[in-house]
């Protein structure tokens, strides 16, 4: 007389394999939406800096002749509105070393 296997094995674990693969493929599906959209949202903060960096240097008055220094020494305020342009971006690190080393005698 055969015996006959109870339930169906092969059937069990071709459903356990589906529901797994099923599991990770959402788990995987859901982790890259939320990297792309972390990712979005800091392209969009990037932008908006940006943006306001540019309006920023379209309302800055243009600058003014540099009036000749004097014989006491450096001009402090003109330093300091050169950091505020290179801090919004407005100079590049260049342009400030180069107008930073004029407001201080060196060229």
């Amino acid at each position: 007389m055969m015996m006959r296997r109870r339930g169906r094995p092969l059937v069990r674990a071709a459903a356990t394999t589906a529901v797994v693969a099923g599991t990770a493929g959402a788990v995987r599906h859901h982790q890259e939406q939320k990297y792309a959209n972390q990712a979005a949202e800091q392209q969009a903060a990037y932008d908006d800096a940006y943006q306001q960096g540019a309006a920023a240097a379209q309302a800055a008055p243009p600058p003014q002749a540099a009036p000749a220094p004097s014989s006491g020494g450096i001009d402090m305020q003109q330093l300091k509105q050169l950091g505020e342009l290179h801090d919004a971006g407005v100079l590049s690190d260049e342009e400030f070393a180069a107008a930073k080393a004029k407001v201080l005698g060196g060229g």
